[in-house]
């Protein structure tokens, strides 16, 4: 597979660096970031975090935003950060350009409706295409963990709780916890699956939990000031169920926090830190 490094930058002794490639499973050319710590040498792989941002969103915004670098320099984990859906003339898009459907809004999720379902892939392109990639090409190791905000923070939830064998942990920022049962989701699946609700449940990580007897640790930071919290994200309705299992599940209502990159850069040292010590980078 062909990569173009189309960036780089120093910084914290490490580099974030941009590349394009051409995706099989997406049917398009994508772009990705990562940032790889110090240690990142071929006799020292590390671990990787995958980011995954929300609607509106590119690679962009959480290398530029978040602030993650300093301590993922320091803990030795490296951050890819995949583009939000698929791009290109070719590709699909909402015919009103609207934010939450289409171009910027791949919802993680397989696509099965006509004419989403030809690049539409995120879900295989995360989880299968993405890794694999940067593997071959990078020092790391197969250990990793996955987060996101909004819309990635429900791709982090689901994509990690369907795959525990791949993911070591989850954490979300202010995640869609129960797309089903948001107009967020609604929209996005009724386009992406077509109006069987029964094939939305994949991608509804209330859903996917409820069936589960154990998860991996997961950690969730909720803004409380969030003006899309009622109505849109619902994270009482996953607290409701994780509570029931015996795994590590930590919801923080931060007080007076609202969605946007602010409230993510106040916290993410402590996703990655959470993070570190599940990998065993850090001692508990």
């Amino acid at each position: 597979m062909i990569l173009e490094n189309i960036s780089s930058n120093k910084l914290f002794e490490g580099w974030h660096k941009q590349y394009t490639h051409p995706s099989s499973v997406l049917n398009c050319e994508m772009r990705f970031a990562i940032y790889l710590p110090p240690q990142a040498t071929s006799n020292t792989p590390v671990p990787v975090m995958y980011w995954l941002s929300g609607l509106t969103c590119s690679d962009e915004n959480f290398m530029q935003k978040a602030g993650a670098q300093r301590l993922a320099a320091e803990l030795g984990i490296a951050i890819v950060a995949p583009d939000t859906s698929p791009r290109g003339e070719q590709v699909a898009d909402d015919q009103k350009q609207a934010y939450d459907l289409g171009l910027g809004a791949g919802f993680y999720l397989n696509a099965t409706q006509a004419p989403w379902n030809k690049h539409y892939q995120m879900y295989d392109y995360v989880v299968h295409e993405l890794p694999k990639l940067i593997e071959a090409n990078f020092p790391v190791t197969s250990q990793r963990v996955i987060s996101g905000h909004s819309m990635g923070g429900h791709g982090a939830l689901t994509i990690g709780l369907r795959n525990p064998s791949l993911y070591t942990s989850i954490s979300a920022f202010s995640p869609i916890c129960n797309p089903i049962n948001c107009p967020w989701g609604q929209k996005a699946f009724t386009a992406y699956l077509g109006e069987d609700r029964e094939e939305w449940k994949a991608y509804d990580s209330c859903e996917i939990l409820s069936s589960l007897s154990e998860h991996q640790p997961i950690l969730i930071d909720q803004g409380s000031q969030d003006s899309f919290l009622q109505e849109q994200l619902k994270p009482e309705n996953l607290s409701a169920l994780v509570n029931k299992k015996t795994n590590y599940f930590q919801l923080n209502m931060r007080e007076g926090y609202d969605h946007s990159y602010y409230f993510i850069s106040s916290f993410i040292e402590s996703h990655l830190r959470f993070h570190a010590l599940n990998l065993g980078l850090l001692k508990k």
